[in-house]
């Protein structure tokens, strides 16, 4: 894929791929979306089976408006949880 996908093009997709600083270097890395039960329903997550940091998760919630999820842990945007995100 080309540029940056769009918040719409990733709630569309199961596997997308973003560019991340990872280790200090900036990488494409392919995350998939999932769904996850939340108690005011399902919400999506985008997830990423390998370490990223806490500043970069952040990141990229707030840049897309979505839940990041990596084996460091989930991230929600700024003000949010899944109550906001459910039923998307």
């Amino acid at each position: 894929m080309q540029g940056e996908p769009t918040r719409e093009e990733i709630l569309k997709s199961k596997k997308i791929e973003i560019r991340v600083q990872r280790a200090g270097i900036f990488q494409r890395q392919e995350f998939e979306i999932v769904r996850l039960k939340g108690p005011n329903g399902d919400f999506p997550v985008v997830k990423l089976e390998k370490t990223l940091s806490i500043n970069e998760l952040e990141k990229l919630a707030h840049k897309y408006d979505l839940p990041f999820e990596s084996l460091s842990g989930r991230i929600f945007p700024k003000g949010k949880s899944s109550k906001d995100f459910a039923g998307l």
